[in-house]
């Protein structure tokens, strides 16, 4: 992780918003438009939302926030650059997600994610998030999504 930090983010400033962007194009290729639960750079900015990100110099290498629920909260837009990955940088941003959410309160993180990333699904477990059932609005019968819950602390 080269003493690398998660650092508070605003997902308006021009470096996140490149990212948060090109991770709505990955999206979008990988699934149908019913199966995107994207959070828009205006969600992103509200103050319910905490978000963060890993920069080498004015560059984003990775981002994440998570939105605080009651009760939970729900880890929102995880993302390493292509360029980035291996470096621990994604487990990273989560170790401050996590601690963000204890920190307001909320022993629970829920997310959702997609079928067809095994990577992520594979760091969720390894970091001990474990599949349940849909929550919130999600719809309950979406093929393409994958819910998962960890408590913490």
């Amino acid at each position: 992780m080269n003493g690398r930090t998660a650092v508070i983010a605003w997902p308006a400033d021009p470096p996140v918003r490149a990212m948060v962007e090109e991770l709505d194009r990955y999206f979008h290729a990988l699934y149908p438009p019913e199966s995107n639960h994207l959070l828009d750079i205006d969600t992103l900015c509200q103050p319910e939302i905490r978000f963060f990100a890993v920069f080498a110099g004015e560059e984003a290498l990775a981002i994440g926030g998570c939105w605080l629920k009651d009760g939970y909260a729900e880890v929102k837009r995880l993302y390493v650059r292509p360029s980035a990955r291996g470096r621990g940088l994604a487990q990273l941003v989560m170790r401050r997600i996590e601690d963000e959410a204890m920190i307001c309160g909320r022993p629970i993180a829920r997310l959702e994610t997609g079928i067809h990333q095994p990577e992520s699904l594979s760091l969720y477990r390894r970091l001990g998030y474990a599949e349940r059932g849909p929550f919130g609005d999600y719809p309950v019968d979406d093929p393409n999504s994958v819910f998962m819950e960890k408590r913490l602390g």
